[in-house]
């Protein structure tokens, strides 16, 4: 059962007042506030990553006289076995604290329809006299912001699940040069990994392929990027990404030169990187997948009396 809120307003929170110092003579008008952007509770707690202050006129109710800090219903992934999807979650518990201007929250929300998964965000907003409105950023929130990470990937890039992890958490954070850095390192140290899972897949899909010695010889390459050059034939069908080879894809994002590309720039790469790896991955399992589903059929029909 959700724990009782306590009400809370505006006017709860103790202005903040600075002590008196020596200065220039007093203006005429007041300093204006740095400009930020706003979203309402619900977008906030969705959309925006820890760390990134914004505005969030909602964040008690309307944002003056209000009963207290806003929990909407949020649409959120969850990754319970039941679900596997977006679902709606809903707030269980609410805890805040409040000072002189900031207001500390802690709010837990639950999935709606397996009721296991839980999300956990802690919260810190301020307001002043001046700037009348609440001014909201994250700690941090459990699970880590940002889309699933699926099973498939994991699977596939197996030993280096914590880079991948970092690099996801650099990205989420707009730091582009340290999710390049990660992403590129996960990728380079489980090569031997990801073409050993393409041989096993094309060895099932399409027996006899020329591609599989080529893949075979690539895993004598120290770097990624060369083993991706020597590599000649075509893939099969089933594992283009919009009739483009995916190895390709990630060997033309990884080769830019680190130090040729701002941080934005690195950032975008990082993008591209892990966009195209989550989709090689599902490509990989559906591939197996079919094949297995054919295979059974094969069976049962060519077991079948006449």
């Amino acid at each position: 059962m959700a724990d009782k809120i306590p009400r809370l307003t505006l006017s709860d929170v103790e202005p903040y007042e600075p002590p008196t110092m020596p200065g220039p003579p007093t203006m005429t008008e007041p300093p204006k506030e740095p400009e930020v952007v706003e979203y309402d509770m619900k977008s906030f707690l969705e959309k925006v990553p820890p760390g990134k202050e914004v505005v969030v006129p909602d964040f008690v109710g309307n944002g003056s006289d209000i009963q207290t800090v806003h929990n909407p219903r949020l649409d959120l992934y969850c990754s319970n076995e039941r679900c596997r999807g977006m679902r709606f979650f809903e707030a269980i518990h609410n805890h805040f604290t409040q000072g002189k201007a900031q207001i500390n929250s802690h709010i837990s929300y639950q999935c709606n329809n397996c009721g296991a998964s839980v999300k956990v965000y802690s919260i810190r907003a301020t307001s002043t006299p001046a700037f009348r409105k609440w001014k909201v950023i994250k700690y941090g929130e459990i699970p880590s912001f940002g889309p699933p990470t699926p099973s498939k990937v994991t699977n596939l890039i197996k030993g280096e699940r914590n880079l991948l992890m970092l690099g996801r958490r650099c990205e989420n954070q707009g730091m582009g040069i340290g999710a390049f850095v990660y992403y590129r390192r996960v990728i380079e140290s489980q090569k031997n990994r990801i073409l050993d899972k393409m041989i096993s897949v094309i060895e099932k899909v399409s027996p006899g392929n020329e591609v599989i010695d080529e893949l075979k010889a690539a895993k004598e390459e120290v770097q990624f990027t060369k083993a991706v050059e020597s590599i000649k034939k075509g893939l099969p069908d089933s594992l283009l990404i919009n009739n483009h080879n995916p190895l390709t894809l990630l060997h033309r994002a990884l080769s830019a030169g680190l130090h040729e590309h701002d941080d934005a720039k690195c950032l975008e790469l990082a993008n591209d990187v892990r966009v195209v790896l989550f989709e090689f991955a599902e490509r990989l399992g559906q591939a197996l997948k079919e094949n297995a589903d054919l295979n059974r059929a094969i069976t049962r029909l060519t077991n079948k009396k006449e």
